[in-house]
């Protein structure tokens, strides 16, 4: 069985390796990166969904995901899209992706209406979570991964706090920080999600290649 590897990008944007090779939220990527076969928008936000770095990643056959708001900033890039809201389940070559809830409980900038998601992939048995950019929400309860992505900086999503008490709902076998360091947020965020988070958790540096088992 081939490893799985997870790169951070920065911000939201992860590279997951398999095959496929999937990227989600693409933003300021580097030049110098695989081509992708399957590229997860979360939503339409400019720093989730980037017409120049979803472009910069294009090979032959990448198939394009996203919700319909984020489709339409989109339209004009030649390759397959499919349209997805909370709910569908579906499979890519190797990877199965389930479309999950992601949306703010007492903040305005992603209203549950709004139909913002997140993505719980599994690739080779192993279950991944991004959760896009949320609070702390009910559904996560349900939500059973080895690995989750989960926003600590606060303002837009939740913060450190709120992210540990995720991890404690989601119970992990790893968290990984994300959503800091560009917009809002700093590591003292990522390293206060560390240390309140009752589950093991990796801080990576951008661009740091990590193999999952």
């Amino acid at each position: 069985m081939m490893s799985v590897t997870l790169t951070w990008y920065g911000h939201d944007a992860f590279r997951i390796g398999g095959p496929p090779v999937t990227y989600v939220d693409p933003w300021r990527m580097p030049e110098d990166v695989p081509l992708a076969d399957v590229i997860l928008i979360t939503h339409e936000h400019y720093d989730h969904c980037s017409p120049d770095d979803v472009e910069l990643l294009l090979g032959p056959d990448t198939v394009i995901v996203a919700p319909a708001a984020a489709l339409a900033k989109l339209q004009h890039i030649h390759a397959a899209k499919r349209e997805v809201k909370v709910g569908d389940v579906f499979t890519l070559g190797h990877l199965r992706v389930q479309v999950v809830p992601a949306y703010n409980i007492n903040k305005r900038f992603h209203p549950k209406r709004a139909g913002h998601v997140g993505y719980l992939m599994e690739l080779q048995g192993l279950r991944i979570y991004h959760a896009g950019d949320t609070d702390l929400i009910p559904e996560m309860k349900n939500i059973r991964c080895d690995v989750a992505l989960l926003p600590v900086s606060g303002t837009y999503v939740m913060d450190a706090k709120e992210a540990a008490q995720a991890a404690a709902l989601l119970r992990p076998r790893l968290a990984i920080p994300m959503h800091y360091g560009a917009i809002v947020g700093s590591i003292k965020d990522a390293e206060r999600f560390k240390k309140l988070a009752p589950v093991p958790v990796r801080i990576l540096e951008p661009e740091e290649m990590l193999e999952l088992t």
